[in-house]
């Protein structure tokens, strides 16, 4: 019976911060899929599983959430300075189609620890024993990132004590630097606050006029007061995610919010940026159980935040919404500030579904403007599985 036999690519699988994803080096990947274009992204989809109307991801490496249907292609740097290229790939699950459009900052953490490993670093920046500094360039964003990767006996440590709410296992800790983390991509204005102001007005169909953040840093969010949608913040996965009216509401948002933003010029595109821009919802500090059955206490946290990833709340927060958080925390005014009892700060901590996270931000007023020197936090990653990838060879 006439076949095409699979062909293997090599392939780690890891988990990096509350994400986890399948990671490639891009001299590794068959010459058709080393750029840009429809044979990448079908390799891709391919290794993931997807697109699967059932929407499970049985027949590849996602995990059917938006936190597991990832894909990330490392190289090393050309540009000055840096050590690794970093391209990320949020893949659709249900769609064929892949959102190249952001960054995933859970998975930023796995960067570093994976270019040490995978020969990507020159030998003389690692150190027999201490912190590895990884300078990575984000080719989806253009911006820098910074990871303090721990190395032991000149091997990348996994194990350790570091806990991350939303992780279950305790594991190495490995700081992040966002650098001048504000987004400048094409269409999103060049401004931090691409409207001109901390707070707008966003008129969405059906809901009228919401007060909104709209800001470029991390990845372009929209910030949304908890109480002007009926909800107090304190709502786990299943509040929002069996709800389809709600859902629908939070995609109308992200939709006006892309168009408000520059990202889109129709809402009708919207559906094919399904990665950027983010929707969060804040609120003030207050008790509840996580999903681990963790309390949070008001005294723990100084505001509550829920997201939204690919048109569901999201089981914990994005990296990259964590840094959004963390500069519009940072700046008096914002929704986000204001949440976290306003004035002038350099760090938060706030709560989300699966626990708490401390973020901290660098903010600057230039004239009538705001910049975010950078954000800084603390995730973990951990490789999960190596060694080959296996897909049809006609899948591409």
């Amino acid at each position: 019976m006439a076949h095409t036999p699979q062909i293997k690519i090599p392939a780690t699988y890891m988990r990096g911060g509350t994400s986890k994803g399948v990671f490639f080096r891009l001299q590794d990947l068959p010459e058709t899929a080393q750029k840009p274009g429809a044979a990448r992204d079908a390799l891709l989809m391919r290794v993931i599983g997807s697109p699967d109307p059932y929407g499970k991801q049985t027949d590849g490496m996602g995990g059917a959430t938006s936190s597991t249907s990832k894909t990330v292609i490392l190289s090393k740097s050309s540009k000055p300075d840096h050590d690794v290229d970093y391209l990320f790939g949020q893949v659709s699950i249900d769609k064929a189609f892949i959102d190249w459009s952001g960054n995933c900052g859970n998975l930023s953490a796995a960067v570093g620890p994976f270019a040490v490993a995978n020969e990507l670093i020159d030998a003389d920046r690692i150190p027999q024993n201490g912190m590895a500094t990884v300078r990575i360039w984000q080719a989806n964003i253009g911006k820098t990132i910074v990871a303090h990767v721990p190395v032991t006996d000149g091997a990348v440590q996994e194990t350790g004590d570091f806990e991350l709410d939303g992780v279950t296992f305790p594991a190495a800790e490995v700081q992040l630097e966002f650098m001048d983390p504000a987004a400048d991509e094409e269409g999103a204005g060049g401004s931090m606050f691409p409207t001109g102001k901390l707070v707008d007005d966003l008129d969405v169909p059906g809901l009228g006029s919401l007060k909104a953040t709209m800001i470029n840093a991390g990845i372009p969010t929209i910030f949304i007061n908890a109480e002007d949608l009926g909800y107090t913040g304190t709502e786990l996965q299943e509040a929002i995610n069996g709800d389809v009216k709600a859902l629908a509401m939070f995609e109308t948002i992200r939709a006006y919010g892309a168009l408000r933003m520059g990202l889109i010029k129709h809402v009708d595109e919207a559906v094919q940026r399904q990665h950027t821009p983010k929707v969060a919802f804040v609120a003030k500090p207050a008790s509840y159980i996580a999903s681990s059955g963790k309390r949070v206490g008001p005294t723990d946290i100084d505001l509550l935040v829920r997201a939204l990833s690919m048109g569901k709340l999201h089981h914990a927060m994005m990296g990259t919404a964590a840094v959004a958080i963390g500069a519009a925390a940072a700046i008096p005014g914002t929704l986000v500030n204001l949440a976290a009892g306003g004035g002038e700060r350099n760090a938060v901590r706030f709560g989300h579904p699966s626990g708490t996270l401390r973020v901290g931000a660098e903010a600057r007023q230039e004239g009538s403007d705001w910049a975010v020197t950078k954000a800084i936090m603390s995730r973990s990653a951990r490789v999960l599985m190596e060694g080959w990838v296996r897909v049809p060879g006609d899948a591409f």
